[in-house]
């Protein structure tokens, strides 16, 4: 039976099972792979710290995911699907992995945050 996400372990089983199904995924997994050459084991420690504290308010994350993304943007042009992949992985990952409040308000946040970047990003 799936529980609900309740820590940061948990947020680590999510974002480890998420970023491996992106690091191969058809659509988007280049962006990360061939243009931004993401650092897995700096990233991945980054988007534990950013989930966490977006979920439990600990304050942990340090950065601008925003500037981030308009200079992939301006290396690799990026769509409005490319940004809805994003959250359709994402919320099909925390399906898989979770139920509970936790896991629907994770999945509302990640759509927020997704939607901002994407206008922000794309003009």
């Amino acid at each position: 039976m799936k529980t609900d996400i309740k820590n940061r372990a948990d947020i680590e089983k999510l974002i480890n099972t998420f970023y491996g199904k992106i690091k191969i995924d058809t659509k988007i997994g280049y962006f990360f792979t061939e243009v931004a050459h993401v650092n897995w084991e700096k990233h991945l420690p980054r988007m534990y710290d950013f989930w966490e504290n977006i979920m439990f308010s600990t304050g942990d994350f340090v950065g601008n995911p925003m500037a981030k993304h308009k200079e992939l943007h301006q290396k690799s042009t990026m769509t409005k699907a490319h940004f809805q992949h994003w959250n359709a992985l994402f919320d099909e990952t925390v399906d898989e992995l979770f139920a509970g409040e936790k896991a629907e308000e994770i999945k509302q946040r990640a759509e927020n945050i997704a939607t901002a970047m994407m206008y922000k990003t794309l003009g």
